[in-house]
């Protein structure tokens, strides 16, 4: 169904991004302080390569290998210059161990069914000390409420949002399918599956209605963002 419906909105997704730049580039620079130091990356539901982009473009860090449920996604990341396998988080290879020093999961958690046996397969192919990152819409911020509100109207045109939804809202079709967590949820996951010194970051931390009038940096914590990243590291003394 996720799959369906990112192949038929692929380029609608793009859209999207292009007409909030402000939000696109808060994001970016949010992904762009996770990855510091960071050389061998492997993205997660990269979707159309767009963030990779303009990663290498404006921040020097180079993310050529991707998995991508949308072959639709795939084919438009694949122009953008990135090697990706069309599949499942759940069921992609994510490499022989220690191939990866980070392995990046950009608003693709909340697409992900089995995200706590995700977690646990991206812990068991990260090199000792590598670096586990899921950035996404947590469910607890106005983003996330506002998302869930509109999925279960099933539409952004209801008088309980207006006034409330940004200009340009994310597709509803794309809305729908999605299903956010908590943070607290996702530090859960990453804490079961081994990793420790667990820090967040976050952006947009105004209200969705403001959030694109101006580009932001990325803070620490979690208290107020509508796009956070939740960051875990492997044990250096793990061994396979």
């Amino acid at each position: 169904m996720t799959k369906q419906h990112f192949d038929e909105y692929a380029q609608v997704y793009d859209a999207w991004f292009l007409n909030n730049r402000n939000v696109l580039l808060s994001e970016a620079r949010l992904v762009a302080a996770c990855l510091c130091g960071c050389s061998h990356i492997l993205s997660v539901g990269c979707g159309s390569g767009l963030f990779e982009q303009i990663l290498r473009r404006d921040f020097d860090i180079t993310v050529t290998d991707g998995i991508e449920p949308s072959a639709g996604m795939a084919e438009i990341a694949r122009r953008r210059g990135m090697n990706v396998t069309v599949a499942t988080a759940e069921q992609a290879d994510f490499g022989r161990p220690g191939l990866y020093d980070c392995i990046l999961f950009n608003g693709s958690p909340g697409y992900i069914s089995d995200l706590e046996d995700v977690v646990a397969k991206s812990y068991a192919a990260l090199a000792p000390g590598g670096r586990l990152v899921l950035v996404d819409v947590p469910k607890e911020s106005g983003y996330g409420m506002m998302y869930n509100l509109a999925k279960a109207l099933g539409t952004w045109d209801h008088p309980l949002l207006q006034g409330v939804r940004p200009p340009c809202p994310y597709p509803i079709e794309l809305v729908k399918v999605a299903a956010w967590r908590t943070t607290a949820e996702k530090v859960d996951l990453m804490e079961r599956a081994g990793f420790v010194d667990i820090r967040t970051m976050q952006t947009l931390t105004t209200n969705p209605l403001t959030s694109d009038r101006a580009a932001e940096q990325p803070v620490p914590g979690s208290d107020r963002g509508g796009y956070v990243a939740a960051i875990g590291i492997k044990p250096c003394g793990h061994v396979e």
